[in-house]
């Protein structure tokens, strides 16, 4: 199992395949795909600010049906836990990710610096 960070989702929903490293598609292959509850609510924001054309549920409904990627129902005390230990980022989206990702102990597939500059089960 591998946690997809938001952008990523957005990547797959779009079919921009060309912006995944090659390591970011072998983990896809090999991976079962799940995405966070916080990453549903982060497409949300999106959506209602105007980045995102469709609203969170469209996209991860066409993901769950065209590559079979799960949307998580954890948001357990512990995630919180592990969310509140991530002092290196203002950003409530990316501490959450990550705290769901470590919660699990599984890697996150992530472009994002910050979060691979200080998650150890992060990729890309």
């Amino acid at each position: 199992m591998i946690f997809l960070d938001t952008h990523v989702v957005v990547w797959l929903y779009a079919g921009m395949l060309d912006k995944l490293s090659k390591t970011a598609i072998e983990h896809i292959e090999q991976n079962t795909l799940m995405a966070s509850q916080v990453v549903r609510l982060e497409l949300q924001y999106l959506h209602e600010i105007g980045r995102l054309t469709v609203t969170a549920d469209t996209v991860l409904t066409e993901l769950r049906k065209s590559i079979g990627m799960k949307v998580s129902e954890d948001l357990t005390g512990s995630v919180f836990d592990n969310a509140i230990e991530s002092d290196w980022t203002r950003d409530v989206f990316d501490r959450l990710i990550v705290a769901e990702a470590k919660t699990h102990k599984t890697t996150l597939l992530s472009k994002d610096r910050k979060i691979l500059d200080h998650y150890t089960g992060a990729v890309w």
